[in-house]
């Protein structure tokens, strides 16, 4: 079939962006956009930039650790095993960040500018940020500005609330914690010593979690209180949604504590914002300062 080739670098691409977050992360910032009222055509300018963003930081990732994962025989990643040339990853790679960068300018000034520090925050962990103690502040900056990218977009957009904020930047500490855990010896072999790997497997774990339970606390103080906050079956669905994140957050200490690391604890991680992500389709006008 002539267009086989194609379809499998397509496919290969697709593998060495991180999917599993750069698809969260997207469907995170597309809910907050359709709940704070955002007309159809933002809220798809929202999550088409958004994912092109994402796409960029995830190639990149694996572009600039090429040499890293191959050392330590990741099987996960196309261009660890060969799969795909480094130099497609590449210029994917830049594609996609020039992608992003042109759609973010008809978000608006302020979801615009927003957007591209979110995703320079994102191609500095990749270059470099990874192997130091400030590790963790991509993350924190990344999804602290994920609301703002959502809610200021479009010619009506305003200012997320700060709890909106907050909780996206607490959030952020424990993608990072988490999706860094099933790594810690792979890393110390090639030389990357982030925060979590400064902190250690269980004490990683524990401020991976905690900060999950933080953002949850967040979002139900956040629909709850205020000046417009959410009532009825919102109000109970927030409620819900916070015992199920500590849940998870209990469930996710534990295995750190008794088990080696592995992927579940991502996994976990992204269960929560799943379930976040609920819990932020009813906050509605109360996401607006």
């Amino acid at each position: 079939m002539p267009d086989a080739p194609t379809t499998s670098t397509v496919r290969l691409l697709f593998a060495s962006s991180h999917p599993g977050p750069t698809v969260t992360v997207t469907v995170l910032a597309a809910v907050i956009a359709t709940a704070v009222g955002h007309p159809f055509w933002v809220v798809l300018l929202v999550a088409l930039a958004v994912v092109a963003g994402q796409l960029s930081i995830g190639l990149a990732n694996d572009w600039i650790d090429a040499d890293r994962d191959r050392a330590v025989g990741r099987s996960d990643k196309p261009v660890a095993r060969g799969l795909i040339a480094v130099g497609t990853v590449r210029t994917a790679a830049f594609v996609t960040a020039a992608v992003a960068v042109v759609l973010s300018l008809f978000l608006g000034p302020v979801a615009a500018v927003a957007h591209v520090v979110l995703v320079a925050a994102g191609w500095a962990y990749d270059a470099g940020l990874k192997r130091s103690v400030a590790s963790v502040v991509p993350f924190v900056v990344a999804f602290g500005l994920l609301p703002v990218v959502a809610v200021a977009a479009g010619p009506d957009g305003g200012w997320p609330a700060t709890w909106a904020i907050a909780t996206g930047a607490v959030f952020g500490i424990a993608i990072h914690c988490t999706n860094v855990l099933p790594d810690l010896v792979d890393d110390a072999a090639t030389g990357v010593r982030g925060f979590p790997h400064r902190l250690g497997l269980h004490a990683s774990g524990i401020v991976a979690f905690g900060s999950l339970v933080v953002a949850a606390a967040l979002v139900l103080v956040g629909q709850l209180g205020g000046d417009d906050p959410v009532r009825g079956v919102g109000a109970v669905l927030a409620v819900l949604g916070a015992v199920v994140v500590v849940v998870l957050a209990v469930v996710g200490v534990r295995l750190v504590l008794t088990g080696p690391p592995t992927r579940t604890l991502f996994r976990l991680v992204i269960a929560s914002s799943l379930v976040l992500v609920v819990e932020l389709g009813f906050a509605g006008a109360a996401l607006v300062a």
